[in-house]
């Protein structure tokens, strides 16, 4: 129980930043809703939607490998260097060949070779991304989440107050975007420089072969696999590009950007989830420790699922704001796709908890290939159903992919590294989140009186998850 408490101490201290992104980032959603035509705010979300897989390649997975050697060697700063430095040369050899094929580039994507501004800028927000990502995840394997909050926090801050600075006043277009994540990022690596000069003022280390062989050996796969995890929140918009057009992906990411809220619990829980499974391992009673923590996200996860499912489309309607909406109602023709991707995201969170059997066993090639049975479901889903009911099969799309993801990690972390999970608990904890859905569903289109029963429902549901947890054994 000590564990489970120092768990949430440190979700709840890492959610401060992650929470603050998430919502600042959300609550320029309504900005640009009114601030930019839904084409306009296409070409925006399908150029991030690219930047976060290319991401993937600048990193090549040294985060993920700091973590594991770092956590082992005696000689941490080398482990550092190697990952640090290793970034940087890749980041470098990368951003040229962006930077000079940015027209082509920009025109295979989907948003125009006029638009070659936009991935030149889009270059520098890649490469500062990347430089950051070692210190952080120093600071993440220390457990030093204030500082890590801190600085994300002027990071966020910086990028916020850009964008309204570039769009509202000066006027510069989509651009402004890609400026302000520039500035945000420079900012977060100059409150970083410390914990990196502090790895690095010995001098560069002598070339470690064997480690770092080693270390690209575990890293590598963690490219493809998050190539293919990325792809399943992000290929639906290069697709409906082709598909539907700039306008409807600019309607699509608009409502997909309310997915936040769930993705804000989630990533709160992965950021101390890591690292307290890594530490507690070799505990005899760890995969109780584990059973348990499972238990509590389920609880706590189905009730932000049905809580925004339900409401949130309530709300985006509603004039509680006068005559200004939540989102702009230019955009609520995909309002129908909120319930998919917070499910989607739902089970993002069930999979994270099953990664504990590949990495505590170092078989972490099988990410690649159940990651990519998640973006083959995207992509065969999008391309089957998009041109049929539109974005709606995109939203489809992210809740079946995660759905198939979550079951295959599952089924192997069950043949590798058997946990025995509280079955009977999650059954019946499921069973009264379906039937809170369904009565929602049946009061639904009855005014007041629809909006009264989900308030009510959503009311007891912690009630019904706190009485299952302490009587069902």
């Amino acid at each position: 129980m000590a564990n489970l408490k120092r768990l949430g101490k440190e979700t709840l201290i890492y959610g401060t930043s992650t929470v603050l992104a998430r919502l600042l980032n959300f609550c320029l959603v309504p900005f640009y809703t009114y601030y930019l035509l839904p084409g306009e705010y296409g070409v925006i979300a399908t150029t991030f939607a690219v930047v976060a897989l290319l991401n993937v390649i600048f990193l090549f997975g040294m985060d993920q490998s700091y973590l594991r050697f770092a956590s082992e060697q005696k000689n941490k700063s080398a482990v550092f260097q190697h990952c640090f430095y290793g970034v940087l040369l890749n980041g470098l050899v990368l951003s040229a060949l962006l930077w000079l094929f940015a027209k082509p580039f920009a025109a295979l994507i989907g948003i125009g070779a006029r638009h070659a501004n936009i991935i030149h800028l889009a270059v520098w927000v890649l490469f500062l991304d990347v430089l950051n990502m070692i210190p952080f995840t120093k600071l993440r394997l220390e457990r030093r989440p204030w500082y890590f909050a801190g600085v994300r926090t002027v990071s966020i801050i910086v990028n916020v107050l850009g964008n309204i600075v570039f769009i509202a006043y000066l006027h510069k277009g989509i651009a402004s975007i890609l400026w302000a994540n520039i500035f945000g990022s420079l900012a977060s690596l100059l409150l970083l420089s410390p914990v990196v000069w502090g790895e690095l003022r010995s001098g560069l280390c002598q070339l470690d072969r064997p480690l770092y062989n080693e270390m690209l050996r575990f890293a590598w796969p963690f490219v493809p696999a998050g190539l293919a995890s990325l792809l399943i929140s992000v290929i639906d918009k290069p697709i409906l590009v082709h598909l539907a057009g700039l306008e409807q992906v600019g309607v699509y990411q608009a409502n997909f950007k309310i997915g936040v809220f769930m993705m804000l619990l989630v990533s709160m829980f992965d950021q101390a989830w890591r690292p307290f499974f890594l530490a507690h391992a070799k505990e005899s009673d760890a995969k109780e420790t584990f059973a348990k923590v499972f238990s509590a996200f389920f609880a706590l996860g189905s009730w932000f699922l049905l809580g925004l499912s339900l409401l949130m489309p309530v709300i985006i309607r509603s004039n509680l704001f006068g005559n200004f909406h939540l989102i702009s109602p230019a955009y609520w023709g995909g309002l129908s796709v909120i319930p998919l991707v917070l499910t989607g995201y739902f089970c993002y969170g069930l999979y994270i908890n099953f990664m504990v059997g590949p990495v505590l066993t170092k078989k972490t090639r099988v990410l690649m290939w159940i990651t990519l049975l998640g973006a083959a479901v995207s992509i065969t889903t999008n391309l089957s159903l998009v041109p049929h009911i539109g974005i709606v099969g995109a939203g489809w799309a992210v809740a079946l992919s995660y759905a198939a993801m979550a079951a295959a990690l599952f089924c192997f972390t069950h043949k590798v590294y058997p946990i025995r999970y509280e079955y009977k608990k999650l059954a019946v904890m499921l069973g009264v989140c379906i039937a809170t859905a369904a009565i929602s569903y049946w009061s639904s289109g009855h005014g007041l009186l629809s909006l009264g029963v989900k308030v009510v429902l959503l009311g007891l549901y912690p009630l019904w998850m706190w009485l299952i947890w302490k009587n069902v054994r």
